[in-house]
């Protein structure tokens, strides 16, 4: 039987790992031009931001979202780059109270972003405080307690919050009127992440010959940060095997050696079809019976798993539970039973 990764575990994983942290920076690009991909959200930003330096104004607040590691944070550095502001980053798992909160307000200069990710993880009481803060430059706190308290209103400076979140639907409907900009940021292009692949080869100085980039572009899962986990795995394998040239067989033994297969499933997807087509003879299948057959979390399938092998077509999702496609089995290399395809 396969080992089984954990999902912060796996190659493939969107979720930041501690390495990325420590890379993320260096490979991260620093302006607009060289931000690669997200071409409509780029030349509505060029635009809205050229207007509000031209005025000598703050931009209005903006909500960044869609899935991990496709490059929320890195647009939030770089809209504080083009605006020449200073840019102060938190998390919402991060800001437990509302003090917390009213600690980075008041720290905050004119013009000055504070980036806030996974914000649908704010409390409740910490959005409250905020809502005042976006909308009207303020921040209102109680002093004391019971009869004698009361409340105290400071003038904040005019600043721009940037949120960024993977669960637009969690953000409560106060929290998403208060923002002036909503961008979704989508899953990119294989084109575009072989000139992510290339461009961070170049800084990272690791020479790459042009198949192999297209060869981990291909298994990236259309994700940029994955395809730098990747790139980063090659180069090392190419430094052990070779001379450092990443070429296209070093690339495909290396993530081959990864099992990180040309579609970019890695063991833990390829278990979770596994489990639909052969325990449960392709579905329909119930989410609590399959986590229960895979050992996995509920959560973890729906968040982590499926996303991505229902955007392959591998799987499906009926009202009687998911169903394994013909992809799937193709995949596999299992023949499709006949039966199925009345319910594909």
């Amino acid at each position: 039987m396969l080992k089984k990764n954990t999902p912060d575990e796996r190659v493939i994983a969107a979720s930041e790992s501690s390495e990325d942290k420590s890379l993320d920076v260096t490979l991260r690009p620093k302006n607009l031009q060289e931000f690669i991909g997200q071409e409509k959200i780029k030349e509505s930003l060029q635009i809205f931001l050229a207007a509000a330096k031209s005025r000598g104004e703050t931009i209005d607040h903006i909500l960044l979202y869609g899935p991990p590691g496709i490059g929320k944070t890195s647009l939030a550095n770089i809209i504080a780059h083009e605006m020449g502001s200073s840019i102060k980053s938190t998390s919402g798992p991060a800001v437990e109270r509302a003090g917390d909160l009213a600690s980075l307000l008041t720290n905050l200069e004119e013009g000055d972003i504070l980036f806030i990710d996974e914000i649908h993880r704010l409390p409740r009481i910490v959005e409250e405080v905020l809502y005042p803060a976006m909308e009207d430059y303020a921040l209102d706190i109680m002093l004391g307690k019971g009869p004698g308290a009361r409340s105290v209103k400071l003038d904040l400076p005019h600043f721009t919050l940037i949120g960024a979140t993977t669960r637009y639907a969690s953000l409560s409907s106060p929290l998403r009127d208060r923002f002036g900009s909503v961008y979704r940021l989508d899953y990119y292009e294989p084109g575009e992440i072989e000139k992510i692949v290339n461009r961070s080869s170049k800084i990272l100085k690791a020479p790459i010959e042009k198949e192999a980039g297209l060869e981990i572009a291909q298994r990236a899962r259309r994700t940029p940060r994955i395809a730098n986990r990747l790139l980063r795995r090659c180069r090392d394998y190419a430094q052990v095997k070779a001379e450092g040239l990443i070429t296209t067989e070093l690339a495909k033994q290396a993530l081959d050696m990864l099992a990180v297969d040309k579609l970019g499933l890695d063991e833990n997807d390829r278990r979770i079809l596994s489990a639909i087509i052969e325990q449960f003879k392709g579905g329909p299948v119930g989410i609590s019976t399959l986590a229960a057959a895979t050992s996995e979390e509920i959560d973890t399938i729906e968040d982590i798993y499926e996303p991505y092998l229902m955007r392959v077509g591998m799987l499906a999702r009926t009202p009687k539970g998911r169903i394994a496609t013909e992809n799937a089995y193709t995949h596999m290399q299992l023949t499709p039973p006949k039966t199925k395809s009345t319910l594909l």
